[in-house]
Parts: structure tokens; sequence; C-alpha cells
């Protein structure tokens, strides 16, 4: 494929990026997550982001923005690209367990629970109702909006979710080799909660297992009337079945060929399951000279806050596969 494996027809005067922000208690269990150096500090991971995507640099501690492998965070690739469009890009807490740093649009949730051992989000519809609201707000404020997430452990929520819907589901990682026995596990547990109480709502089983980000982003699809892409894998997979099952009008997904590429995932079968039109972006890492980033063509990070919907707007802007491939090189040699 090209740098996009399809090109949308899209008009639009008033673009946004925005990037729901929350946390899961299920990315602290070890092993489960690779967003951040250690299983508790995974819930500042999207506070540090934020700060990268909206400063170039992480404000509240003296990190650099790579993992330990020196691999770039999805954060820096979505900054660059902020950085090429000089667009300010929006935040939503959705429910974080530490205070953003930067300015958000908050609804006021607190961080998803462990769905083994109880209700993972017993507000989910507050917070559906509430990105309902929001959905409203933004639809006057643009017409194509580029919505991204940042959820570490957000991928076992998501397949929890799946299964839960019926869907025959396999999420992708951050990991180069996927944890899926310890997600599978997670899994099992909290379906069987689910099918034990004759659950079936999509707000149900977001309350039985689901992460903040969910209902939020799930309520500004339902009253966002532009042209809406969840920017994400599996992760957006997930919001996009609970969408369906709600009957509402699906919004397309844009994530990046890592994510399809997962051998342990099965992105595009999810994709066609649910009926929604994914596009994938290559970005081509590989040949760009810069060990760090080649890391994304084995398999590391793979994506993450709205990294791959940041590379698909500057492009939908003019900027050529070339010009985006550079800057994100230059900024991620910048953080060497």
């Amino acid at each position: 494929m090209g740098f996009l494996s399809s090109l949308p027809s899209v008009t639009f005067q008033k673009p946004l990026f925005c990037t729901i922000l929350g946390n899961t208690l299920l990315s602290t269990v070890p092993g489960i997550s690779g967003a951040g150096p250690t299983p508790e500090k995974t819930l500042l991971t999207p506070v540090l982001d934020a700060e990268l995507v909206t400063h170039g640099v992480i404000t509240s501690y003296p990190i650099k923005p790579n993992t330990p492998t020196g691999c770039p965070t999805p954060a820096s690739i979505t900054r660059a690209m902020m950085d090429l469009i000089a667009m300010h890009p929006l935040f939503i807490n959705a429910g974080l367990r530490h205070k953003p740093t930067v300015p958000c649009l908050d609804v006021y949730g607190d961080a998803g629970g462990d769905p083994r051992t109880g209700s993972a989000l017993p507000n989910a519809e507050v917070l559906f109702k509430r990105g309902e609201t929001l959905g409203r707000f933004l639809d006057q404020q643009s017409d194509l909006l580029i919505l991204g997430e940042c959820v570490p452990g957000g991928t076992t929520t998501a397949l929890c979710i799946l299964r839960a819907l019926g869907y025959r589901a396999s999420v992708s990682s951050s990991f180069v080799n996927n944890p899926t026995g310890i997600k599978e596990d997670i899994a099992a547990i909290a379906v069987s909660r689910i099918l034990a109480d004759s659950v079936k709502s999509p707000l149900e089983i977001m309350k039985y297992t689901g992460d903040p980000m969910m209902p939020v982003a799930a309520g500004i699809a339902k009253t966002y009337s532009g042209e809406l892409f969840l920017a994400g894998g599996t992760q957006m997979l997930a919001v996009a079945a609970l969408i369906r099952e709600d009957h509402g009008v699906l919004p397309r997904v844009v994530t990046t060929k890592y994510v399809r590429d997962d051998p342990s995932a099965n992105v595009e079968k999810i994709a066609e399951d649910v009926g929604v039109e994914i596009i994938y972006i290559d970005p081509d890492f590989g040949t760009l000279g810069h060990a760090g980033l080649a890391r994304y063509c084995i398999g590391e990070v793979k994506e993450g806050m709205g990294a791959g919907g940041a590379m698909f707007l500057a492009h939908l802007l003019g900027h050529s596969p070339e010009a985006i491939r550079s800057k994100i090189l230059s900024t991620a040699k910048s953080y060497s």
C-alpha cells in the first residue's frame, strides 16, 4: 500500500484534533502494559503525553519521550504533526488518576476499575451523556474531528468489551510480544460476570468492564454531525462496536499499519465484523535511518495518542508523506 490504504473524500473548513485521556487500573497489572516504566507509573502516562503534545517537552519529569529501547513514543509523533500543521490540540479528561497539567475539557470521571472484582465504570451512563454534550459543543467548533485516545491498558478493556459483545476479537499491544495470556484471563473473568448477570446493553457492558474513554467517545459520536474519524487501533474498534450496538452511525477508524500487522491481533477481521471502515497509515519508519522509529516495524508501540490520526490529518491538510516523515524524523532526533 501507499501512505494511506485509502483516501476518503472529505470536505472540511474547520478541522480539529482531540484526544480523550483516561486511566484503567488494569494498566497496573504487572506485564499488561508497556506504556510506562513501571505498572504504577502507567497511570501518569496520559498526563505526560498531553504535556509533550502541548509543549513539545514533558514538563513534570526530566525524562525523554522514548521507551527504554529508544523507541519514540506515539505522543512524540502526534507532537510532530501538531507542529507541522500549526494546530493546538484539544484534550478531554474522561477519568484520570492524576490531575492533568494542561488545559482540558473535563467530564469529571474517575479512573476505570478492575472488572474482575466489581463494576469497572459505574458512572458509564453519566459519562456517555456528558460525551453527548461535548459532541454538540465540538460540532459548533469544527466540521472535521480526529478523535484519539490515551488509555494505558485500554486494549485489555477493549478485549473485554468486544468479547462481551460477541466478537471473536484478539487485540493489539504496545509490547512486541503481546501478553495475550494475561489479557485472556482478565477477559474471561469479566465476560463470565456479564453473562452470569445477563447484561446485554452497551452502557451496562461498559459499566461492568469499560474504561472512561469509551462512553465519552461514544457519546461524542452520537451528537457530532461533522466528519468524524476515531484515531486508534483495537480500542477505537471497541468504541465503534459499542456505537453499532447502540444503533448509531459508525464513524471511520484510522490507525497505523503497525496495528494491522500485529500477528497477535485480528484487526481487519474485527473491523469487518463490526462493519466499520478502517484506514491504515504506512509512514514507512524502517527507511528513515532512525533505529528507534524502526522499532515500530518490529511491533513495538505501534500506535497511541492518536498518532495515526495525526498523520492522517496532516496529509488531508496537504502535507506530503515525505514532509510528514521528515518532520517525525527531526522531532525524534531532537529527543535523542
